[in-house]
């Protein structure tokens, strides 16, 4: 008899904006996400997708009273490296201006311990960058035995809030200059609101290796769009990537989900379906700054590929009714 597929009922988990999902060797999937208040960073586990909404979430670590790493903690991601856990974050160095809302920098977390809900978590420090300018959503993968770091950064020379860049590493917590731009807001698309790139996730199949991304403001104009570079390009090399003109990821109102975007990947419990998690709102207008609404719910879904070998992630699916037992 065919194994049953996993049934997704969304949300996943409430008001968990910017989700990270992966799944470890030890068959469970880790879960961090920011939280409303912005205060702290969470991890969880399950050995399921939909579990994670039941599961226990761990403090792992609480931002300082003043100073650095004192103020909306945005964007974990959880990633194991060489025998160690990592958490990229980024920080404000306060909240009581406007300037400390967009004053971010990068920072990881360490542990050593298997399981990283135990152990302890030790700040490695700022990830240095070109400049010293507004820098957030980190992102890394591997490729060909190379780890690279995808982040999005203000430059003090381009009109705009955040462009994309992509570095290698030297080690979990460093990369190595030059750093180099692969996508910039350009399209109409991506910029309502603000001129923003952002919330990039890695994506390796079919030859390629495709980063998506997030676009202008996070109300509903919020959507996705996709880069594809050939695997065996020079991914620091801006020529190596390629944009889609369109949002490939976006709000529909027939399905009442707005706002879609900052997501991650990961697969089925049995592998056999590839997942984009992702945040979205169930409703269109929102009172006051979108970033101070906290009903971005973390949401998940199985997505396809096109014969062109790219990846078809649909419409965000409508909210469903999660049945008992389920």
């Amino acid at each position: 008899m065919e194994k049953l597929k996993e049934q997704l009922h969304n949300p996943i988990i409430e008001q968990r904006a910017d989700p990270w999902v992966y799944k470890h060797s030890d068959g469970y999937y880790y879960f961090t996400a920011s939280v409303p208040e912005y205060d702290r960073i969470e991890v969880r586990r399950a050995t399921t997708i939909q579990g994670l909404s039941d599961a226990e979430a761990v403090v792992v670590w609480r931002k300082r009273e003043s100073g650095i790493l004192s103020a909306n903690i945005w964007a974990p991601e959880i990633h194991y490296i060489d025998g160690g856990w990592y958490i990229y974050f980024a920080a404000a160095h306060t909240s009581e201006t406007k300037e400390g809302l967009f004053d971010h920098r990068m920072y990881v977390l360490e542990n050593r311990a298997e399981n990283p809900l135990e152990g302890e978590w030790v700040e490695k420090g700022q990830v240095k960058t070109e400049w010293e300018s507004f820098s957030l959503d980190a992102t890394t993968f591997e490729h060909r035995g190379v780890r690279y770091y995808v982040w999005a950064q203000k430059d003090p020379n381009i009109e705009g809030n955040s462009n994309l860049y992509i570095a290698r590493m030297t080690n979990p917590w460093t990369i190595e200059l030059p750093q180099v731009m692969i996508s910039q807001p350009e399209y109409d698309w991506e910029r309502i609101g603000f001129k923003v790139n952002e919330g990039a996730a890695v994506l390796k199949r079919n030859g390629k290796i495709f980063i998506s991304y997030s676009a202008s403001a996070t109300d509903h104009h919020y959507c996705m769009g996709l880069l594809t570079a050939s695997e065996d390009a020079d991914l620091l090399n801006p020529a190596s990537w390629s944009k889609s003109k369109e949002p490939v990821f976006q709000t529909n109102e027939s399905t009442g989900i707005y706002g879609p975007g900052h997501n991650s990947f990961t697969v089925s419990a049995d592998g056999t379906e590839d997942i984009i998690v992702y945040h979205g709102r169930n409703y269109k207008e929102i009172v006051g700054d979108p970033l101070y609404d906290p009903n971005r719910h973390t949401r998940a879904q199985a997505f396809t590929w096109n014969e062109d070998g790219t990846p078809n992630f649909g419409i965000p699916v409508a909210e469903s009714k999660r049945v008992a037992g389920a």
